[in-house]
């Protein structure tokens, strides 16, 4: 054991002297066999043009469409039931057919009817009537409305060919004298007025190939009083328009209106005359979402003296208001036929001689406006011009009673008119609107004041759906009087009217609906016409079938 331990010991201690002694004599250094230098690759620099960025001062705004507020659905929303699908190759009109019928005092019969033919497709057919007639306390204070109407339609793939046939017939009695003083058999009295009339035409359904609107239509009317008095009328429309592009248009519309009037053993000597008016309007159109400008001239020949209207006008929406300002200057012609006249008084006398046309030119300016979801209102001021304004006044010669009327022509007036009106409508549950207007005329060459017209009035009305099957109506009229002229150049005002009426409808069933109407609420007396008294507070009631 000890010669092993002495042999290992011997052999380590040559190792121990190794590790023991170091050279002093070498330098100690550090030898670098190989080096590495990192390196980026070059970039390719992109050059900018030295030149200034273009202002944006465009305003970017995304159109968008308000839907109307003011529609009055006749329907009613209803769940949904799904069914299965069938095939059916006719299309379901609904109830179109309806008959109104009723009666009242003053032995007042009441009817109005409605009948709709045809499939919507390729042809539709529309056929009204309606009669009313009333005999007032007064004696001879009677009258009675007759209205025949038939319109239709043919469709074809790109345009519509329409027509109408009417006939209507109003019969007055000429009850406005001093009863203490004069008699009259009832058919002396009588002031029977009967229109007939027939039009036609055909225009686009929607904008062709060429981004061309078109519509002319003609139109003839015979127009009669029960002692052979005839004015016959043509009047034939031709309106094209043209789009240039998305914002501008051209629109042209072309008319002739030619009247002629004639007297057969009515008066000692008969009368005839013609009365024609030619007009073409051209006009820019341009429109995009905030702004609608109308521009052009209209060159039109009354009874062939050439005068020059101005039509120019427009809408503006005030960007971040919710309202539209308007303004214009415009002009037109108002044919003054006998027609035309008798629509505003019936009781006036047939005419002796040649009527003058008026011109009349408007500056206007007003706003409209929508505040939340269901007020609108709208206010408007301008300045009437008017050239030939035919005025009424009662036939105050010697010896003549003043039952009816004469027109007084004024040379020259103006006209301030203001208008303004208010809606709170909402969806079609209730609708309440308000309307003023008033008119200053001022300016008068001819005649003392300005006989017959209204200065002031006011219109109102409301409808509400109270219940599913109830619906509520109210409307209500009131103005200031006219003036008016008696025997000896004795002007006169009337007194105002306020007349105030209501109704109710009540739906029974899908097929029947029962209505009352009261009118003249007030059972206010009042004079439209100097001498003729409107009737006191009436009642009709009836019903309503549908089918």
């Amino acid at each position: 054991m000890c010669t092993k331990s002495l042999i290992t010991g011997l052999f380590c201690l040559p190792a121990m002297a190794c590790f023991a002694q170091r050279d002093t004599t070498k330098k100690q250094s550090i030898d670098i066999t190989s080096s590495y230098k990192p390196l980026l690759r070059n970039a390719v620099k992109i050059n900018f043009s030295a030149t200034n960025l273009t202002a944006d001062t465009v305003r970017q705004v995304s159109p968008y469409a308000i839907p109307a507020q003011n529609l009055f659905y006749t329907y009613q929303p209803m769940t949904l039931k799904p069914l299965a699908l069938t095939q059916d190759t006719s299309l379901d009109m609904g109830s179109r057919n309806f008959l109104k019928a009723g009666f009242g005092n003053y032995s007042t019969p009441y009817i109005n009817a409605g009948f709709s033919f045809g499939d919507g497709k390729k042809s539709l057919v529309n056929v009204y009537a309606d009669y009313i007639s009333s005999k007032g306390k007064i004696k001879n204070q009677d009258y009675s409305k007759m209205n025949l109407k038939a319109s239709g339609s043919y469709f074809t793939d790109k345009a519509e060919v329409y027509g109408s046939v009417g006939i209507s017939q109003n019969d007055y009695y000429l009850y406005g004298y001093d009863h203490a003083l004069h008699y009259y058999n009832k058919s002396d009295l009588l002031q029977r007025l009967t229109d007939v009339k027939l039009r036609g035409g055909f225009r686009n359904k929607d904008v062709n190939e060429q981004d061309i609107n078109y519509n002319p239509n003609i139109e003839i009317n015979v127009f009669t009083n029960q002692k052979k008095l005839i004015e016959s009328s043509l009047l034939i429309e031709a309106p094209v328009e043209k789009k240039l592009g998305d914002i501008f248009s051209v629109k042209v519309v072309a008319k002739a209106d030619i009247t002629s009037y004639t007297t057969q053993n009515y008066m000692p000597d008969n009368i005839k005359f013609s009365n024609n008016i030619f007009s073409i309007a051209p006009e820019l159109i341009y429109t995009t979402p905030e702004l609608s400008l109308h521009g052009g001239l209209t060159p039109a020949w009354d009874n062939g003296k050439l005068s020059v209207l101005p039509n120019f006008y427009g809408e503006a929406q005030i960007p971040d208001k919710s309202f539209l300002v308007q303004a214009g200057f415009t002009g037109r012609f108002i044919k003054n036929s006998y027609q035309n006249l008798t629509a505003i008084n019936p009781y006036l006398s047939p005419l002796t001689s040649p009527q003058l046309n008026t011109t009349e030119t408007e500056l206007y300016g007003g706003i409209k406006a929508s505040v939340g979801k269901h007020f609108n209102f709208s206010a408007k001021g301008g300045v009437l011009r008017y050239k030939n304004l035919p005025f009424f006044i009662n036939d105050t010669a010697i010896g003549s009673d003043s039952k009816s009327f004469k027109v007084s022509n004024e040379s020259k007036l103006a006209d301030l008119r203001i208008h303004g009106d208010l809606s709170y409508i909402n969806q079609d549950k209730f609708t309440i609107t308000g309307g003023l207007t008033f008119n200053g005329y001022t300016g008068m060459h001819d005649n003392a004041k300005a006989w017959g017209t209204i200065p002031l009035q006011i219109d109102a009305s409301l409808r509400w759906w109270a219940f599913k099957q109830v619906m509520i109506k109210s409307d209500f009229t009131a103005y200031t009087g006219s003036a008016y002229l008696l025997p000896g150049n004795i002007n006169q005002t009337l007194g105002g009217a306020a007349d105030l009426s209501a109704g109710v409808e009540v739906t029974i069933n899908k097929k029947i609906s029962a209505w009352l109407d009261i009118n003249n609420i007030f059972n206010n007396k009042y004079q439209r016409w100097y001498g003729y008294e409107v009737y006191g507070t009436g009642v009709l009631a009836g019903i309503i079938l549908k089918f």
